[in-house]
């Protein structure tokens, strides 16, 4: 790089403080950034990436065919401050030589803390449970008032046994958990020997599954792979948990299952679309509780997601391994 100023690099949102204090310290890039905490409308991300040689990205950004064909000849990287990576048009990339960087490991413990919050969280009704003391609900004590599902001695099934699924399982055996169950795309017995954990069918797993945790990827073969015919299998006293992805679920079969009876709660921290539009039918159940994406919200966290996308975007622009790149 023979001039500073030559390698333009744009960055779609503010990022955390350490990432953006990293960033303010390079020298042979021009930084160009939308400063705001609201996504980034797609006419001023189409103008942000012309002539860009790197993108850093979030969750909410498109980088689609459309985008690359704005930003150019000149792109070499693509940074997604995210462990997902289904905003990206890894087939464009890939064809185009684009190098692309994400943030996986440095989230896990944090999404698994949040998915073991959000699972007691609905199976023992915390949210209706504030509702009713704030509402004048609460008049006395009564035996089976507010009663929920407890984890001691059941079966827990765990769709996707990778590093969040892992993480989840072993922060429940503490409470007692009887059995674990994971489905996938191949038994993984290098992370299921010491859960002592049982590699099912899907169907097999919403069968016998007193609690379902859904931690996979969002793939083609995941899309709504959690639908009416799954939630028929599973049991009527059951939990469904998802933590992965938003449209690895048919949202209205979920909704249906909800209301007849079919399963007992669901806790859901990604919805399809995101944010969940405020008269959507599944806020209006008691026994589904539905957080705003916050599996990764721990500062220490965010920001390193942030140092990690920062540190990926710049080894890629000089052509050096990064600390995390995705393999196309």
């Amino acid at each position: 790089m023979q001039a500073a100023k030559q390698v333009k690099v744009f960055v779609t949102r503010r990022i955390p403080p350490e990432g953006q204090k990293l960033l303010s310290q390079v020298d042979f890039c021009s930084v160009e950034q939308w400063d705001s905490d609201e996504p980034i409308p797609r006419n001023e991300l189409h103008k942000g990436v012309a002539g860009a040689h790197g993108i850093l990205c979030l969750l909410s950004d498109k980088i689609d065919q459309e985008l690359l064909d704005t930003a150019g000849p000149d792109l070499k990287v693509v940074s997604t401050m995210s462990v997902g990576f289904d905003h990206l048009s890894l087939d464009e990339l890939k064809k185009r030589g684009i190098r692309v960087g994400y943030t996986p490991d440095v989230l896990t413990d944090a999404t698994a803390e949040l998915t073991v919050a959000l699972l007691l969280s609905t199976c023992r009704r915390l949210p209706e449970a504030v509702e009713e003391v704030k509402n004048g609900g609460w008049t006395t004590w009564s035996p089976m008032w507010m009663c929920g599902l407890g984890l001691y001695n059941s079966t827990v099934g765990v769709i996707g046994l990778g590093r969040i699924g892992l993480a989840v399982a072993r922060r429940l055996m503490p409470f007692g958990v009887k059995k674990f169950l994971y489905t996938g795309r191949q038994p993984r017995p290098e992370n299921a020997d010491d859960l002592h954990a049982e590699y099912v069918s899907c169907e097999k797993l919403a069968e016998d599954s007193d609690f379902v945790i859904v931690t996979c990827s969002l793939t083609p073969e995941t899309q709504e792979l959690c639908n009416k015919d799954f939630f028929q299998k599973m049991k009527k006293t059951s939990v469904f948990i998802n933590t992965s992805r938003g449209s690895v679920v048919n949202q209205e079969d979920l909704y249906h299952a909800l209301t007849s009876g079919q399963i007992a709660a669901a806790g859901l921290d990604v919805t399809t679309p995101e944010p969940l539009p405020t008269n959507h039918p599944l806020l209006s159940l008691k026994n589904c509780v539905v957080l705003p994406h916050i599996g990764s919200a721990t500062y220490d966290t965010r920001n390193a997601m942030a140092v990690l996308a920062v540190n990926n975007l710049l080894k890629g622009l000089v052509g050096e391994p990064m600390p995390s790149e995705l393999k196309l």
